[in-house]
């Protein structure tokens, strides 16, 4: 996405010292690779993520267009990236107790795996049209919230009918709890008791 303007960055780099430059990102092992042009399809992941992204702020906003100023529009966006970046990029290992919690963008891009907990209370429709603008983002973060769950759920969730077989859900096993939960927080629920069908498969389980 960075090659229309790749013209307007080498501009810029003119203007700079080139070998502190190289010496930066060879230190750093940083290395630009980019795209073919108008191929988004090339970067699946983090494309699939930037539609998911896109039309859950659409869907949010599109009714309230006028009733964000810039400021709180910037604010939301952060709380907005705040949210995708504390996805767990990986599940493996997920169900060994003994692990350690799971890798997300957070903790590569912040140092930190704890971010800040939403403030209390419960925000409401009526916030919109508030005149405190802080209850009006955080309206809009907790709708960005409940969608973008919704939707990245639904994305890493295998629908397609199963052609190999694969092991039950057993008894000790961990899962991610699929319920109204505070936004950031992805709580984990061990299984205690499991259910067989009549053709053996558990879809049931008490955790």
């Amino acid at each position: 996405n960075f090659v229309g303007a790749k013209n307007e960055f080498k501009e810029a780099l003119k203007q700079c010292d080139t070998r502190t430059i190289e010496s930066f990102l060879a230190e750093r092992q940083c290395e630009f690779i980019f795209n073919a042009p108008s191929a988004s399809h090339a970067g699946g992941v983090w494309e699939r993520q930037i539609r998911t992204v896109r039309n859950v702020l659409n869907a949010t906003l599109c009714q309230y267009l006028g009733r964000l100023d810039d400021s709180s529009l910037r604010t939301l966006f952060y709380e907005a990236m705040a949210i995708v970046n504390s996805r767990p990029l990986t599940v493996n290992g997920v169900n060994d107790p003994t692990s350690l919690e799971p890798l997300t963008p957070n903790h590569l891009l912040l140092m930190k795996s704890k971010i800040a907990l939403p403030p209390p209370g419960k925000f409401e429709k009526e916030d919109v049209y508030a005149t405190k603008r802080w209850r009006r983002v955080q309206y809009f973060v907790e709708q960005f919230w409940s969608r973008w769950k919704r939707e990245y759920l639904m994305n890493i969730s295998t629908r397609q009918k199963w052609h190999t077989t694969r092991r039950n859900l057993k008894v000790d096993d961990l899962v991610i709890i699929k319920e109204d939960t505070p936004r950031n927080q992805w709580h984990l629920g061990r299984v205690v008791e499991t259910t067989k069908e009549s053709d053996g498969l558990v879809r049931r389980v008490k955790v």
